[in-house]
């Protein structure tokens, strides 16, 4: 997959812009330490984590970036450039959190932990994958439709986003958001290392998702987040914070 092959390029440099695949990749590297990459969720962008680089900085090397067909990334026209100590703590919300899963299912040695932030999984059923992949084209339609006004009405990690085109969104939706196979989600009972489940208590769609999650990846702690929704580190940032740094530390994972 083309996204997680960028993903394990992106904290080799410092630069603003990686060129990966004829794509420019836009990211952001702030403090030092360990490496923790932060992967946003569908139509938001690196933005939606402005609120995590001063408390996770102090701690690690945090890097931000925004996915092809969002914010400050080149998006191609081409719909099959969508498709999906060198190791870090691989985190994600939503689509950022199937794609850290993706990671770590393509280069388990390169992932130290990984956050699975109001996150589906995927599915092992192949009805259900077609709902789901329908759902996703209804998206792309919409945007082609109704342009980048209808971000206004989404949910808090979403609404400030800025994106250049609402096409680009459309593409991502097919090339991304769709799902092929049931490879990441037949994936968890064979993940190794530290893993956290967080999900925002009124984020009903993917409380489901958290618990299957929490039961099928060996040793994984699941924290739940009260007053929450789907951006539940925008939602409710101290209780997100230490929700991820207690389980760091817990981990041995946070540099003294």
């Amino acid at each position: 997959m083309l996204i997680v092959s960028a993903i394990a390029d992106l904290w080799e440099e410092r630069l603003a812009i990686l060129n990966r695949d004829g794509i420019a990749l836009y990211y952001e590297v702030h403090g030092e330490g360990p490496a923790l990459l932060l992967t946003h969720g569908y139509s938001s962008t690196s933005h939606m984590w402005a609120g995590q680089i001063g408390p996770l900085s102090k701690h690690f090397k945090v890097i931000t970036w925004d996915m092809r067909g969002h914010g400050r990334t080149t998006s191609p026209d081409d719909p099959a450039l969508y498709s999906d100590a060198r190791r870090a703590v691989i985190g994600g919300l939503s689509l950022g959190g199937y794609m850290s899963l993706a990671f770590h299912l393509n280069h388990p040695e390169r992932t130290r932990a990984l956050l699975i932030i109001d996150t589906g999984p995927g599915f092992k059923n192949d009805e259900a994958r077609a709902q789901w992949n329908a759902r996703a084209i209804r998206t792309a339609e919409r945007f082609e439709s109704e342009g980048l006004e209808r971000l206004a009405s989404a949910g808090s990690e979403v609404r400030e986003s800025r994106h250049a085109s609402a096409k680009h969104l459309a593409l991502a939706a097919r090339g991304m958001l769709a799902q092929r196979d049931a490879c990441v989600i037949s994936s968890l009972p064979d993940i190794k290392v530290p893993s956290l489940v967080i999900v925002g208590a009124n984020d009903a769609p993917f409380l489901n998702a958290a618990d299957y999650m929490a039961a099928k990846i060996p040793g994984a702690k699941k924290v739940v987040i009260a007053d929450a929704g789907h951006g539940v580190n925008i939602d409710q940032p101290k209780s997100f914070d230490e929700a991820v740094l207690g389980f760091l530390r817990e981990n041995k994972l946070v540099p003294i």
